[in-house]
C-alpha cells in the first residue's frame, strides 16, 4: 500500500502519535508529486541499466567494502565509518532525518579447501533464503570474490549420465551437497588463484533484464538501495536527512544501529529494504510500507529513533536468484523515496561502473584451442535448431575445407576429402540440450517440453533465452525460468519461462509454439588449464575436428577421409542415421568424437567412468550404445603410443553417432574427453585433453586402416604417453 494514501496516514498517525509523526507526513504531503494524477512517471531508457549495476555488485555480510569502493567512485561526498557503512549528510537542522537500505546480500563463504582443490561452503548470516536457495546454485556458474579480485567457478552436480536411476522423490539440494570446483587439482592450486578462508561465494549472474524489468539476487533491496543513492544527490528542501547505505544488516541491522549510535537518534527513520516486510501484492500498489514506532534492532541507551518507517518496492519471485522489479516500480519507489528524504523534485537513478571480470589466463600454449572452444561454446543451438551452430563451425573450417563442404538433408555439414576408398568417418554433433515451447498462456507463461536429457532442476529459477528469428536473423527474447515457491522433491515435475510479455506481446516479437528456449551462458577459462561452460557436449568435439582439419590436406591423404557435425544426436541420433542410410557400406570405420562422462568428481562413484581430467582423450570403449571390437581398441591406443599422445581407454555411459553405422558393418570406435557435470550449465573439461583429441584424430585420419598394430591389449583406463 503507498504511504501517501490518506487512510495510510491516518492509520500511521494513530500508532506513533502526531508529534512523532508530523515530519514524516509532511515529507509524503508537501513535497511536489513525482507523479500527474496518480500516473507513476515512466521509466527512461537509463533506468534498467543502472539498477543491474546495482545487482551486480558483490556484498556478503562483512565483506562490503569492494561494493562501497565502487559505489563511492560514482557518487563522490560519501564517507565510510569504521564498520563500513556509507553515510551522506545533506542540510542541517531540524527534524533530522536517516534514509537508509541494506547493501549486504544472501551468499556463501568458502569454510573448507579439499586437498583435491575443492571449496566447501558455509552460509552467511540472517538473510531470508528461498526453500530452494541452495539447489538453485547447485550445477551453477560461481564467483569467489578474493582480494585479488573475482575468480570464476561453478558448484559441482552428479552427472545425469551416470545417474539415469534418480528417485523421483529425492530431496533438494542443501549446502551440505555444495561443492565448488575452480579448476584446481590441489588445495595448493587453489590458493595460488587467491583463494582463502571466508571469501565470499556468490551466482555469477549477468546484468540481467528482460520485458521491463531487471532481475537478479536480493533484487528489491538493492533497488532500495539505488533509490537512496539517486535521493543523496540533492538536499533536503529543510531539515536534515543522513544517507546510509548499511552493511551487516543480516545481523540484526548492525551497520544501521551503529551510525543512528552515531549520530544520537533522528527524528524520522527511513529503511528502503524489503527485509521483513511481506512481498508487495502482484496487483495492487508498487511500494510495501510498514510504518511502526521501533526500528528493527533493539533499543539503545542514549538513541531516540521517532518516527520509523520502512518500504519495499514490489517484486515477483522473492529471495530467488530470478527477483525481478518492474522499471516503472523502481520509478515510483525512488519518488517515495526521495518525498521520504525531505526533497522537491525526484532525481535520477545513478549507474554504478561495470564490476571487475574475473581472471582468466592470457596467451599461453592452450589459447587457441580456448578461444574456438569458446566461440562455439557460447554459440546456442538446440537439438533441431543446429543452424547458428553449424554456420559457426562452417566458418572456422579452412578455406580448402570450407569451400568443399556439403549439409545433407538432415541439416549435416559433411567434409568429404581423400581417394575414394577404405572411408573412416570422424563424427561430431552440433546441437545442445534446451527446451521448446509447448504452449503460450494468456499471460506469456510458456509450457516447455525437453529436448535432450537433463535435470529441470538446473534450469528453474535462472535466466530464459527464446531463440527467434527477427527478419530472417537469429534473435533473442530474453526471460526467466519460473521457480516453484517452495518444494519437497528436488525435481520439478513441469517447467515453465515467463518473458515479462503477454501472449500477443510474444507473438509479435515471434514467439509461437516450437520455439527454442535455453538458458543463458558465457563460457570461461578456470585456471590455468581448465575450461568451463554449458554444451561442451559436444562443442569440444567439433572444437578438435577442427583443430585436426587445420593440419590435414586431401592430397596427403590415401584413403577416404569424412568429418561430418551432425545434428540431432541429443534427441536420437537422427543426424548420424540419416549420413549412415545414405552410405550404408561404403564406411570402413566410424569414430564418434563425443563426450566421455567422467566420474572425476567427488560426487560421482569411481565403479566405472573413472578417467581423469588432463589425462588425454579417452576409448570410449563400451557405452549404452555399441561395444568397440579389442584390437581396434589396441590399433588406436598404438597410434597415440606411435606419436606420444596422452590417451585413456575406459566405459561410460550414453550413446553415441557411431552406432547407427554399425547395422550397415562399420566398426564403432568412440573416442572422446574427459567430462565433469555433464548437461548442466557446470561442465568443465581440461583444454589439454582437447589438444590430445585433436591429434589423435588426426593421426587416426593419416593411417591406412591395413597399418599394423603393436599396442599391447588395454581393457582398463589408464593414461599412455609421456
Amino acid at each position: 500500500m503507498r504511504l501517501r494514501e490518506p487512510s495510510m496516514l491516518r492509520w500511521a498517525v494513530r500508532r506513533m502519535g502526531r508529534g512523532l509523526a508530523s515530519a514524516l507526513i509532511g515529507a509524503v504531503v508537501a513535497a511536489p508529486a513525482a507523479t500527474a494524477q496518480g500516473v507513476p512517471v515512466a521509466p527512461d531508457s537509463t533506468v534498467l541499466p543502472a539498477l543491474t549495476s546495482w545487482i551486480a555488485l558483490i556484498a556478503a555480510p562483512g565483506r562490503e567494502r569492494d561494493a562501497t569502493t565502487s559505489i563511492a567512485r560514482a557518487l563522490p561526498g560519501w564517507t565510510r565509518d569504521a564498520l563500513g557503512n556509507m553515510v551522506l549528510r545533506r542540510g542541517n537542522g531540524s527534524p533530522r532525518r536517516v534514509v537508509a537500505c541494506a547493501l549486504d546480500e544472501p551468499g556463501y563463504a568458502v569454510s573448507g579447501i579439499t586437498t583435491s582443490g575443492y571449496l566447501r561452503l558455509h552460509n552467511a548470516a540472517g538473510r531470508p533464503r528461498h526453500p530452494l536457495w541452495d539447489q538453485f546454485h547447485e550445477g551453477q556458474r560461481i564467483l569467489v570474490a578474493t582480494r585479488r579480485g573475482p575468480v570464476p567457478g561453478v558448484i559441482a552436480v552428479r552427472s545425469v549420465h551416470l545417474w539415469r536411476g534418480r528417485s523421483p522423490d529425492e530431496a533438494p539440494a542443501t549446502i551440505a551437497d555444495l561443492w565448488v570446483d575452480v579448476g584446481a587439482s590441489s588445495r595448493a592450486e587453489v590458493q595460488a588463484l587467491g583463494i582463502g578462508m571466508l571469501d565470499p561465494v556468490v551466482r555469477d549472474w549477468p546484468q540481467w533484464t528482460y520485458g521491463e524489468r531487471v532481475a537478479g539476487p536480493a533484487a528489491a533491496d538493492r533497488v532500495g538501495c539505488a533509490a537512496v543513492a539517486a535521493a543523496s544527490t540533492l538536499a533536503p528542501e529543510h531539515g536534515e536527512t543522513d544517507f546510509v547505505i548499511s552493511v551487516q544488516s543480516a545481523y540484526r541491522w548492525d551497520g544501521l544501529s551503529a551510525v543512528l549510535a552515531q549520530l544520537g537518534g533522528a527524528d524520522t527513520l527511513v529503511i528502503a529494504s524489503a527485509r521483513g516486510l511481506p512481498p508487495a501484492a502482484a496487483g495492487g500498489d508498487p511500494v510495501a510500507t510498514r510504518p511502526s514506532t521501533q526500528p528493527p534492532f533493539a533499543p539503545m541507551p542514549g538513541v531516540a529513533v521517532g518516527a520509523t518507517v520502512q518500504l519495499a518496492v514490489r517484486a515477483t519471485y522473492p529471495n530467488t536468484l530470478v527477483e525481478s522489479v518492474r522499471a516503472s516500480d523502481a520509478v515510483a519507489y525512488a519518488a517515495d523515496v526521495a518525498r521520504l528524504s525531505g526533497l522537491a523534485s525526484r532525481p535520477a537513478f545513478v549507474a554504478l561502473d561495470p564490476p571487475p571480470a574475473p581472471r582468466e589466463e592470457g596467451r599461453d600454449s592452450l589459447a587457441a584451442a580456448a578461444s574456438l572452444l569458446r566461440t562455439l561454446a557460447d554459440t546456442y543451438g538446440v537439438s533441431g535448431n543446429e543452424g547458428p551452430v553449424r554456420d559457426a563451425v562452417r566458418a572456422a573450417l579452412p578455406e580448402w575445407a570450407r569451400d568443399g563442404a556439403q549439409v545433407d538433408t538432415a541439416g549435416d555439414l559433411i567434409v568429404a576429402m581423400g581417394p575414394d576408398r577404405d572411408t573412416t568417418v570422424f563424427v561430431a554433433h552440433l546441437d545442445e540440450i534446451g527446451f521448446a515451447v509447448t504452449g503460450i498462456a494468456a499471460d506469456g507463461t510458456v509450457s516447455l517440453g525437453r529436448r535432450g536429457g537433463f535435470l529441470l532442476s538446473l534450469w528453474e529459477g535462472q535466466p530464459a533465452v527464446a531463440h527467434v528469428d527477427a527478419e530472417g536473423l537469429p534473435s533473442t527474447v530474453r526471460g526467466v525460468f519460473v521457480p516453484r515457491d517452495s518444494a519437497r522433491v528436488a525435481q520439478p515435475a513441469a517447467l515453465t519461462a515467463w518473458f515479462g510479455l503477454d501472449s500477443a506481446a510474444l507473438a509479435a516479437r515471434g514467439v509461437a509454439v516450437g520455439t527454442t528456449v535455453t538458458a543463458y551462458k558465457r563460457a570461461t577459462r578456470l585456471g590455468a588449464r581448465r575450461f568451463s561452460a554449458r554444451s561442451l557436449d559436444d562443442r569440444v568435439g567439433c572444437t578438435a575436428l577442427l583443430l585436426a582439419l587445420r593440419t590435414l590436406h586431401p592430397d596427403a591423404l590415401t584413403h577416404k577421409v569424412i568429418f561430418a557435425f551432425s545434428v540431432r544426436e541429443e534427441t536420437g541420433l537422427f543426424g548420424a542415421a540419416a549420413m549412415a542410410a545414405t552410405w550404408r557400406t561404403s564406411v570402413s570405420r566410424v569414430h564418434a568424437i563425443d563426450t566421455f562422462v567422467s566420474s572425476d568428481s567427488p560426487l560421482e562413484s569411481d565403479r566405472f567412468a573413472d578417467a581423469p581430467l588432463g589425462g588425454g582423450a579417452v576409448v570410449r570403449a563400451w557405452d549404452n550404445s555399441s561395444a568397440t571390437p579389442p584390437d581396434e581398441v589396441d590399433r588406436v591406443v598404438a597410434v597415440a603410443h606411435a606419436s606420444r599422445i596422452p590417451i585413456q581407454v575406459g566405459t561410460t555411459n550414453g550413446g553415441n553417432d557411431g552406432s547407427e553405422f554399425v547395422r550397415f558393418g562399420a566398426i564403432d570406435i568412440p573416442i572422446g574427453w574427459p567430462l565433469r557435470y555433464s548437461h548442466s550449465p557446470a561442465e568443465i573439461i581440461d583444454v589439454r585433453d582437447v589438444l590430445s583429441l585433436s591429434r589423435i584424430i588426426e593421426r587416426l585420419a593419416r593411417t591406412p586402416s591395413g597399418a599394423p598394430t603393436a599396442a599391447p591389449h588395454a581393457a582398463t583406463a589408464g593414461a599412455a604417453g609421456p
